[in-house]
Parts: C-alpha cells; sequence; structure tokens
C-alpha cells in the first residue's frame, strides 16, 4: 500500500512515477480529497472540543439545546470525514509502489538493462533440440496425458525430470540454512548484513482476500483491467498462491517485530498457481508457463537502510546457484514499466535455451519497500523509538524452469543429457541421463 504521505509532500513526484508505469492515474484529485479529509477532520476535532466544554459548563435550557445542536452537527462531520476517508482509501488501494531513482525508465521489458553475463552460450557441434523433444523421447515430461487430465498447461514430471527437480532443492536448501555460506557471500559482496541462514517454511498455499490484497497481488481494479492471473475459489473466499512470497509476508500481518529480530530470512517452497492469462498463444507446448508449477522463494524483512544491500544478497545468492550448477545466463534489470505492482526495484536471471535459441527468465528478485509492510501493517521498533514499517524482499531460489536450461545447455547429440556435478550426489550418483 502506497503511503499518501509521499502525495502529500510531492504529489507530482507520485504521478511522474505513474505515468513512468505506464499508468494514467490522477494523483491531484486523490491529494485534493485527502486535504478535504483532513480538513473535515479538524472541523470535526474542533467541533469535539467545543462539546466537551460544553458539556462541562451549566446545564441551563440553552445550553442543553446547542450541546443537542452540537451533537447532530458532530455526527454529519462524521459522515463527510468518514465519506473522504474511504474515498481516499480505495483511490490509494490499486496503486503500485513508487520505483526506486536508479529503476530503468521504459514502458516494456524491451526498456530492460543487462547488467551483466555469466559464461559462454554453449558451442554445439550439431543442432541443439528443444526441451520438449528431449523429454518426450526420455519419457520425462508429459504434457498429452496431463491436457487429458486437467487441460492445457499442465504437465506430469516424470522420472529423472522429477529426480532434476528436487536435487535442484536440496542442493540450494543446503546452502540457504548454513549460516557459513551466508556470511562467505556477504564478505565475497562486501555487503553491511548481518549473517543469518534462511529458516525453511511449507506455508498453506491458501489466503484471504485481505492477504492477497496486502501482498499486492489482487486484482488492481480500474488500474489493470482484464488482471485476471490469480485463481480465486469463491466457494470458500480463498485465493491460491502464485508464489510463496505472498503467505510468507502474510505471515506477519499485523506484527510488531524488535529490531534486533532482522533481518528475518526464510526460505520457502509451495505448489503455484497462475492463470498465465497474459500469455495466451504463448508456450503452449511444455512446460515454462503452466498453471501449476512448485517453486523455492527466498523472502527476507529487515529494516528500510539495510533493503538495497539485502536486495544485492538475494541476487547473489541466486547467482551463485547458477553458477555452481555451470548454466550461461545474464542479469537484467527490469525497467519501470515491466516490474510488479509491489516491487520498487527488480533484477531478472534469463538462462539461455539454446534449443529456443533465445534467454528465458527462470530467476527474479525484487525489493518492495515498505509497500507490502504498511497494507500488512507489520511495524518494528528499536528500544523506545517510534515504530517503522520494515522492508521486506522476495527472490527465486529455484521453479521447475533450471530444468529445462539443464536439458538443453547439457544435452548431447545421442539424446542423453549431463547432470550437473553439484547435483549428482543428490541424484544417486547419476552423471547421465539417458531414455526411461
Amino acid at each position: 500500500m502506497l503511503d499518501i504521505k509521499l502525495i502529500r509532500q510531492d504529489a507530482g513526484a507520485v504521478q511522474k512515477a505513474m505515468q513512468s508505469r505506464g499508468l494514467a492515474v490522477d494523483i491531484a484529485t486523490i491529494a485534493d480529497t485527502d486535504a478535504r479529509h483532513r480538513a473535515a477532520l479538524q472541523e470535526l476535532e474542533a467541533a469535539r472540543a467545543q462539546q466537551n466544554m460544553a458539556s462541562k459548563g451549566p446545564m441551563d435550557p440553552a445550553s442543553i439545546d446547542e450541546l443537542k445542536a452540537l451533537k447532530g452537527h458532530i455526527k454529519e462531520l462524521q459522515v463527510v470525514s468518514d465519506a473522504l476517508e474511504l474515498q481516499v482509501s480505495d483511490a490509494i488501494a490499486p496503486l503500485p509502489n513508487i520505483p526506486l531513482a536508479d529503476t530503468p525508465v521504459g514502458t516494456d521489458a524491451s526498456a530492460n538493462v543487462e547488467i551483466s553475463v555469466f559464461g559462454d552460450k554453449p558451442v554445439f557441434a550439431f543442432t541443439p533440440k528443444h526441451y520438449m523433444d528431449i523429454a518426450e523421447a526420455m519419457g520425462t515430461i508429459d504434457t498429452e496425458s496431463a491436457a487429458t487430465v486437467a487441460g492445457t498447461r499442465f504437465g506430469y514430471i516424470k522420472g529423472a525430470a522429477a529426480q532434476l527437480q528436487f536435487a535442484l532443492l536440496q542442493y540450494a536448501l543446503a546452502r540457504l540454512t548454513d549460516v557459513n555460506w551466508i556470511e562467505s557471500l556477504i564478505t565475497k559482496y562486501s555487503l553491511p548484513l548481518k549473517a543469518s541462514a534462511f529458516t525453511f517454511v511449507i506455508p498453506p498455499v491458501m489466503l484471504r482476500p485481505e492477504m492477497m490484497r496486502a501482498m499486492g497481488f489482487a486484482e488492481r481494479a480500474g488500474i489493470e483491467p482484464g488482471n485476471d492471473e490469480i485463481y480465486f475459489l469463491e466457494r470458500d473466499g480463498l485465493y491460491l498462491a502464485g508464489t510463496s512470497e505472498q503467505p510468507l509476508g502474510a505471515m506477519h500481518y499485523d506484527r510488531m517485530l524488535n529490531a534486533n529480530e532482522l533481518p528475518l530470512r526464510y526460505v520457502g517452497y509451495s505448489t503455484c498457481f497462475r492463470r498465465e492469462a497474459g500469455a495466451a498463444g504463448k508456450d503452449t507446448r511444455g512446460i515454462l508457463r503452466v498453471h501449476q508449477f512448485d517453486k523455492m522463494e527466498m523472502f527476507t524483512v529487515c529494516e528500510p537502510g539495510h533493503s538495497a544491500h539485502e536486495h544485492r544478497l538475494i541476487l547473489a545468492i541466486e547467482e551463485e546457484l547458477m553458477r555452481g550448477l555451470g548454466l550461461h545466463y545474464r542479469v537484467v534489470r527490469l525497467c519501470t514499466g515491466d516490474i510488479g505492482a509491489a516491487s520498487a526495484a527488480t533484477y531478472d536471471i534469463e538462462t539461455w535455451m539454446p534449443g529456443q535459441n533465445e534467454y528465458r527468465e527462470t530467476h527474479s528478485c525484487s525489493n518492495t519497500t515498505d509497500f507490502q509492510s504498511r497494507a500488512l501493517k507489520t511495524r518494528f521498533k528499536a528500544g523506545d523509538t517510534a515504530a517503522e514499517f520494515p522492508h521486506m524482499l522476495n527472490g527465486t531460489v529455484f521453479s521447475q524452469r533450471p530444468i529445462i536450461a539443464i536439458l538443453e545447455q547439457f544435452q548431447n547429440e545421442d539424446g542423453t543429457v549431463r547432470v550437473p556435478e553439484v547435483l549428482q550426489s543428490y541424484m544417486g550418483g547419476l552423471e547421465i541421463i539417458r531414455s526411461s
């Protein structure tokens, strides 16, 4: 949720931020409504003060009549104040976060900026195959049977591909829960952060509407018409999680944290559900864009002054894990028109898919500043200081997409696939994946 104080301090800057996201929002009208609400509130408070003074004086007939009239006026002022407050809250609720000052400005992904590249594109003495040609020949990914059972954009992950998924998770979890490994990255990247491991969490995958709204993922009516990526169970009044970031953040609803507890670092693993409504006609073959998938996600709650460094740590973790696999990838900084509603800054890792001859997103990490914590009413205090809203960040550890990259980047001409060395111990020593 956007802080109304930002609009009060500089409505023009907020208007510019919305425009940079490609949104036509009338911030001036919101500022005017807020000013009228504050004026009405002041008038209401003044009338209440007058009522308190009058009630302490002599209660002659004239005074009693005056007090009754004042009470009626207060009720009228309360109705006006409440109505204006509701108008302001309704106007602010759908607004996205303010991008950080160094976020590239652009309308879509074409304005994203490449930050770095790891490794070189693999060179093949043969024409590399699409991962589904490899997987179907091996019998490890079956979308045909899944379509019969559940419809399009579903898949059965079987055999060695399923083993790969859990090998990736075990490989990552062993490192994220190791405080020494986290400390080594903090030292390597010279980050002024406290070393603490990530707590492993398996969260619920259903959320109440107010929790989904607080996390910034519910439909933003009037701002993004047709945004129906989220599954909603009408009978139960619950949303299905699209990422474990949502229940991990909501876990801190209406909590007062101690500054000494921060940062709180979690790594959640859950099944995720997305309609992929905006991907109609795209990637219909395979498991790159599906309605149901499994993902491991980092989530951090930290002090505002540390969030930029925490964001760098999350990106460093993503990169170190990918480098350990030996996959060629690049890091891009997303522009204002491509970041999510809750995000103020986002980095993506795009991994090279030789069978598709293009980079595809496999990881994302975002700093949502205090956008989510404000709506969640999550605060922290240091001693007797005033309570503040912490910053919240998230980042992909592994979804099923790196399986695609492994199949394509490590494929052999005979249709077999090399298993990354760091995963072999999690797959019973398996070095080569062959047809089942």
